[in-house]
């Protein structure tokens, strides 16, 4: 089975490129994030012609979460339930039998003193009391996204100039951590631990993809039991060199009986 991560930045702009991408890799699940497009606007009908059953929850112009399958989810749900704000455009949740897959797109955080990185911060605390609530360790969990948060100096191409960054910052790092304490492992570095491996690169810096002027700020986590079945990892970068591209490119990662562990290479420049 193949799980992976794509941050469209609008998915109607960037709707070839997904078909392309789904029919060119075939993945089981691909979740999407800042799609863009309210729910009457999502292309819905593009990917059910194309195979896939899609789920998604979106606005106007921002954010926007979206799943993909080859097989429709026996429940999907959006949002937090703890009372606060919902945030259903920035958070699914899928259910395939015994698989959960929760994909989400953190907030950003704008700068460091606005308020929206303080609410950032506390997302990350919701979103670990939601894992608490509705799973156990050793449920089967995937978690994925746009998670907005470099959390390793290997993981953002000069972090030294990047202390004070909102996905960078060492509260936001801290931040990460304690919520993947709760039972998560990073597949994508149990198969590709080298750094120089980036899924962002600014549209501003010109070249930035041969440059490797990027950063991993999308992330594929999983319980130990669902990371225990991962066999593989990779980044594709080839999307993101060609024409009106994400700043983002596609994540993904196998999972399977366990078998003979590889980090999965495409589009190296």
């Amino acid at each position: 089975m193949r799980i992976a991560t794509f941050n469209a930045n609008s998915v109607r702009s960037r709707l070839a490129a997904v078909l392309a991408w789904l029919t060119e890799q075939r993945p089981d699940i691909l979740c999407l994030q800042e799609t863009k497009a309210t729910d009457a606007d999502f292309p819905a009908a593009a990917f059910e012609q194309a195979g896939w059953h899609a789920a998604f929850r979106g606005e106007k112009s921002y954010n926007g979460v979206a799943v993909l399958s080859r097989v429709a989810p026996d429940r999907v749900r959006f949002g937090f339930d703890d009372g606060g704000p919902a945030d259903e455009t920035r958070l699914i949740h899928a259910e395939y039998g015994a698989l959960h897959v929760v994909n989400t797109y953190v907030p950003q955080g704008r700068e460091i003193e606005h308020a929206m990185y303080a609410y950032k911060l506390e997302w990350f605390r919701r979103l670990k009391a939601l894992f608490a609530r509705r799973f156990a360790p050793r449920t089967r969990v995937v978690w994925l996204g746009d998670l907005n948060v470099a959390p390793e100096p290997m993981d953002v191409h000069n972090p030294e100039r990047q202390a004070g960054h909102v996905c960078y910052h060492e509260a936001v790092r801290a931040a990460f951590a304690d919520t993947v304490g709760w039972g998560f492992q990073d597949v994508f570095r149990k198969h590709c631990p080298q750094p120089g491996l980036f899924s962002f690169f600014d549209y501003r810096t010109r070249g930035a993809v041969a440059r490797k002027m990027g950063w991993r700020i999308d992330h594929i986590l999983a319980t130990a039991p669902q990371a225990d079945l991962s066999r593989g990892a990779g980044i594709d970068l080839a999307p993101r060199l060609r024409e009106k591209p994400s700043d983002h490119t596609f994540m993904f990662a196998d999972f399977t009986e366990p078998a003979a562990a590889r980090c999965v290479r495409y589009g190296n420049p």
